[in-house]
């Protein structure tokens, strides 16, 4: 065990659990009970202080248990997630699941696991327990093959929970009766159950630090009282083995000796177990020099993992050089205080939760909190800036996951605006910026949470409030929620032209026109969109929603019957996007080309077209475009393969059904619009005609349990196009699209 060290992979596959980065160590016993609490009952919560191993123990038992969960064994990392009401989403998202509506989570969960057999682990919930108590019983009550493990400093106190409370690892006598350490050097084997479980979890983190300890006659006496010192606690037992490269076994046993007689007067027995990690952990602060106490300190403010660069911003300064932050950090690594962990962007550290909120206890103490929480919020500031500038070119989905990876820090940071006063404009600029997140990776509903409440808090007509506005009106309107988004855009319109704002003038005229085109009005669509890309040229704007607003109005063209303006623009989105190395806009762009190809009975190219959408929109869990262009390739699916050749409608009526399950993620099916349900309606038409009525159900059930990345492959033609091999693809040479010169310009 290692303590409550929860190490995770770069990007673990559907139900996948982190790998264990450091051995396991003992437990047997406890394993197998655990084993027999999730055989017999669907809700169990492993309890027991900190720094006892709970998340290491779950997270083995649920990998052991993986067999019998055949939808799989997924981990919820919970201690991140601050406000209880985005608990849903963070479920969500280790599900890997979107949802597009503005549905409550729990309804989107029960819904899209129903039928599932799976296991879902909890990890970290005292600190919000009710939350947690309350999704689970929910959850279990909807979803009969669920089953729930839970760990937690304390118990849920909910009906059908059944707990395990862990206790520290065994210790064994003063004076073990075998000193050999069968697992060093220089041990004799065969002879492991000899050495209790803390003596053998030290000299297994020990040989990390020093590769040719063993225990030995000479220093196990020494050693066993260590353990029995730090009562056999994991997370105690690893931070004294970390000592080693400066001290002995024995030098750190005197040392923590003294600080116990200090605490207790003269009676280390009397130190209550919490008090004893916590002692630990203050032991291990104290042997750190000033600086390496004072980063440790400042890096408590970080909710989940962080990177040189941010630690950099966020900690130097003050007393913290930054030309020796990497050294740094390396002690803390080597102290056991930080863990090192990688990522496809480079290494990045992480607190253990125990050593985070000791941190943070003397951050507060030294009365840098404040001071730390604003460099924090300006960093991640940053990287919501920062993202928005990367989103249009070449490193889109790069942007896309290294957004991900900060999302905890940026929830972090937008709670911190939102409770602070003064910090209204700063929470509404922030929500407004990570607009490409909440709509280009599948966020929508957390980012309507974010930008009601920033809109709730302030009414003052900033830009800032101006951008929230268009914000949540485009999030409203993908929501098809057109009673909230058209309220939005309209004071988002009346403040802009009261204020001569002519950026947020353009974005809700803009949004005002994907208001319309939904709504069955291409020709108003098309006048909206058109005013609106006059702004942005008068304004200079060209980015991805700049690329959206050629799109659509490319379409509201097609929706009207006129091919040619309508290709005219598609024409000059794909030369644009290809110029920067756009892929979002451009999977749009693809679809609406494969729509006109197939209005104008180019059946191939069309497919090839709307595949590639398919691809593209998955790479940033776009669930609207790949439904539309899944749609679409149900239609071509009806169309004769070739001279002679018929259609293939039973596998339209299958596409069908996986884009009717996916439909329920994203809102109303085509938002309820005519012209959008075109495609849809028609391949309905062809497959009522040439099918039985059986095969015409059947067929369009066996894509209704598709999942999303099984949909996926079937459009794609049967895993053709396998995600995550070979580099990330851009935009490429596809079929000939029409190129038109410069429209508009």
């Amino acid at each position: 065990m290692d303590g409550e060290s929860t190490p995770r992979p770069d990007r673990p596959g559907p139900g996948r659990l982190p790998a264990e980065v450091t051995s396991f160590v003992g437990r047997q016993r406890e394993l197998t009970g655990l084993a027999l609490l999730l055989a017999g009952h669907r809700l169990v919560t492993v309890t027991g202080p900190g720094g006892v191993g709970k998340s290491r123990l779950a997270l083995r038992a649920a990998a052991r248990a993986a067999g019998a969960f055949p939808d799989g064994t997924w981990l919820v990392e919970v201690a991140p997630v601050r406000d209880g009401r985005l608990l849903g989403h963070a479920v969500l998202e280790a599900l890997r699941l979107t949802d597009g509506t503005a549905r409550a989570p729990l309804e989107v969960l029960a819904e899209q696991l129903a039928g599932r057999r799976m296991l879902l682990v909890l990890d970290g919930c005292e600190h919000l327990a009710t939350a947690c108590a309350e999704l689970a019983v929910a959850l279990l009550r909807a979803l009969p093959g669920l089953r729930v493990l839970v760990t937690s400093r304390v118990a849920l106190r909910t009906a059908g929970e059944h707990l395990l409370t862990l206790a520290p690892l065994p210790v064994g006598p003063a004076e073990p009766a075998d000193a050999t350490d069968p697992t060093g050097p220089t041990g004799a084997a065969g002879t492991a159950a000899v050495l209790p479980d803390a003596v053998r979890l030290f000299a297994d983190r020990a040989r990390a630090v020093l590769p040719s300890f063993a225990v030995t006659a000479e220093n196990a006496a020494a050693i066993t009282r260590l353990c029995r010192r730090l009562d056999g606690i994991p997370l105690a037992v690893e931070l004294a083995a970390g000592r080693l490269r400066a001290l002995s076994v024995e030098q750190i046993d005197a040392r923590l000796d003294d600080r116990f007689r200090l605490l207790t007067g003269g009676d280390p027995a009397a130190l209550p177990r919490h008090r004893t990690l916590r002692t630990t952990i203050g032991w291990s602060h104290e042997l750190c020099t000033m600086q390496e106490r004072l980063l440790w300190a400042r890096l408590s403010v970080f909710a989940g993992g962080f990177d040189f660069d941010a630690a950099e911003y966020v900690c130097t300064g003050e007393g913290v050089d930054p030309d020796e932050l990497l050294d740094l950090l390396t002690e803390l690594v080597a102290k056991s205080v930080l863990l090192r962990e990688t990522s496809p962007y480079g290494v990045r550290f992480r607190l253990l939760d125990t050593v985070r909120e000791y941190g943070l206890r003397w951050l507060r103490a030294g009365g840098e909190e404040p001071r730390l929480l604003r460099r924090h919020r300006d960093w991640y500031l940053g990287v919501a800036t920062w993202g928005e500038v990367e989103w249009f070119g070449p490193r889109q989905a790069e942007t896309a996951e290294r957004t991900e990876l900060a999302h905890p820090d940026l929830r972090a940071a937008l709670e911190f605006c939102l409770a602070e006063p003064g910090e209204e404009q700063i929470a509404l600029l922030m929500a407004g910026t990570l607009w490409f997140y909440w709509v280009g990776c599948g966020h929508l509903g957390e980012g309507r949470h974010w930008l009601e409440r920033a809109l709730a808090l302030d009414p003052e007509p900033t830009e800032a409030r101006a951008k929230a506005l268009w914000v949540t009106g485009y999030t409203a309107t993908l929501q098809g929620d057109l009673a909230a988004a058209r309220p939005a855009l309209e004071e988002c319109r009346r403040q802009a032209l009261a204020t001569g704002d002519d950026r947020a003038l353009a974005y809700a005229v803009h949004r005002q026109g994907c208001a319309s085109l939904i709504g069955d009005d291409p020709a108003r669509a098309a006048e909206l969109f058109e005013e609106a890309l006059w702004h942005y040229r008068t304004i200079g704007e060209l980015n991805s929603n700049v690329l959206m607003a050629m799109f659509e109005l490319g379409l509201a063209h097609l929706f009207q019957g006129d091919r040619e303006s309508g290709e005219l623009w598609l024409g000059r989105i794909r030369e644009l996007c290809e110029e920067h190395g756009e892929q979002w806009a451009y999977a749009y762009g693809l679809y609406a080309l494969a729509y006109s190809h197939w209005l104008n009975g180019e059946v191939r190219p069309a497919r090839s077209l709307a595949r590639e959408s398919v691809r593209l929109n998955h790479l940033f869990n776009d669930l609207l475009g790949i439904v539309l262009a899944i749609d679409l390739l149900a239609l071509l699916e009806t169309e004769p393969a070739g001279p002679g050749e018929p259609g293939n409608l039973r596998e339209a009526r299958v596409l069908q059904g996986a884009a009717h399950r996916i439909w329920r993620a994203v809102g109303r099916p085509f938002f309820g619009s005519r012209s959008f349900n075109g495609p849809h309606r028609a391949c309905e038409e062809r497959a009522v005609a040439g099918l039985t009525e059986q095969e015409f159900t059947d067929f369009f059930a066996t894509g209704t349990r598709l999942d999303l990345d099984a949909a996926v492959r079937r459009a794609l033609g049967g895993g053709d196009h396998p995600e995550g091999q070979g580099p990330r693809p851009g935009p490429g040479p596809l079929p000939p699209a029409p190129r038109p010169s410069p429209v508009g310009r």
